[in-house]
């Protein structure tokens, strides 16, 4: 990444450019999550969950298909990590569903009775069928879910708010918060228009682009207070121009490693990661982006300063210890 060392590009020449597709993705991505919403997963959701072992390969259509016609048609049908292992998943009980000997439930506490009614309808598939797991969680523990993973963003966007202004200016916590808020919001925008499902291992990479992003936006920052205080002659602008070119090779090849990773993860890992995975994924392309645009870009439109980041020297400052 030699090339990338020191490059010398205008990249706040680009700022309306940036600012422009960044509102265009932020208005999509707010319109979908208004309109379609997100697809909660049995984390926030609640319902139930059942994972069943066959000794043979056997295909999730065929499974979801024999489970329709005994009268589970809400059910999510899925390969869960190999082809011999099925998750499904029902939603909250709204009304009676079907199970075995004939009897009906729709509590809770018949759990058991849900995960033996499955069992017995996917035994017509294959007699080899056997529950490995079995989950419940209420529809009241999932609303509580929602509201503390929201209340946990919130807190964070915050810290790091009180961070920045201490560290550096409050022009670049503001700068930050702004990258912050518009990663989180892009990415549950992907969510929302593909419907991928939103559980709590997605809430927690969103928590990981947080921290990803103000990584990301701090190393520039740095460079950039550095920079102010040695390139005197030179405007805001150009420090800003400056020092995103010095600190682009490490930004590249971070998000280049760090996808890597990522896409090994999301490929080879499971069903059950697949959904952190692709949500990181997301987060880190959109959080560099939004650390070399959005972030400095921000701080320039509110008008920081080298008088910003330099502290006045009082007048006869040196002479202060004499009594």
């Amino acid at each position: 990444m030699s090339f990338l060392a020191n490059i010398s590009f205008d990249f706040m020449g680009k700022q309306k450019i940036a600012m422009m597709l960044s509102s265009l993705l932020i208005v999509i991505s707010l319109g979908s999550l208004f309109t379609k919403g997100l697809n909660f997963g049995l984390d926030f959701t609640g319902g139930t969950v059942v994972v069943v072992h066959f000794d043979s390969d056997v295909v999730a259509s065929e499974i979801r298909d024999t489970l329709e016609d005994q009268g589970f048609s809400d059910a999510v049908v899925k390969n869960f990590g190999s082809s011999k292992d099925i998750e499904i998943t029902l939603p909250p009980m709204d009304k009676s569903i079907p199970v075995e000997d004939g009897v009906t439930t729709s509590e809770e506490s018949d759990e058991a009775k849900l995960s033996n009614a499955i069992l017995s309808v996917l035994q017509q598939v294959d007699d080899s069928v056997r529950i490995s797991k079995a989950d419940y969680v209420g529809s009241q523990v999932g609303d509580e879910l929602v509201e503390q993973g929201s209340l946990a963003m919130l807190y964070a966007i915050i810290g790091i708010l009180l961070y920045v202004t201490f560290r550096f200016e409050w022009r670049f916590s503001l700068g930050a918060v702004t990258a912050l808020v518009h990663d989180v919001i892009i990415t549950a925008g992907v969510f929302s228009i593909f419907q991928v499902e939103f559980d709590l291992t997605v809430l927690a990479a969103l928590l990981a682009v947080i921290g990803y992003s103000l990584n990301d936006t701090i190393v520039v920052f740095d460079r950039v207070r550095e920079n102010f205080r040695g390139l005197r002659k030179k405007t805001a602008k150009e420090v800003m121009n400056i020092s995103i070119g010095q600190t682009l090779s490490r930004t590249v090849i971070t998000s280049l490693t760090t996808v890597l990773v990522l896409v090994a993860l999301y490929v080879f890992g499971g069903a059950m990661i697949h959904s952190f995975a692709y949500a990181l994924l997301v987060g880190v392309v959109v959080g560099t982006y939004s650390s070399i645009f959005v972030a400095s870009t921000m701080t320039l439109a509110l008008g920081i300063s080298r008088e910003d980041l330099i502290p006045v020297e009082k007048e006869g400052a040196d002479l202060s210890h004499i009594p």
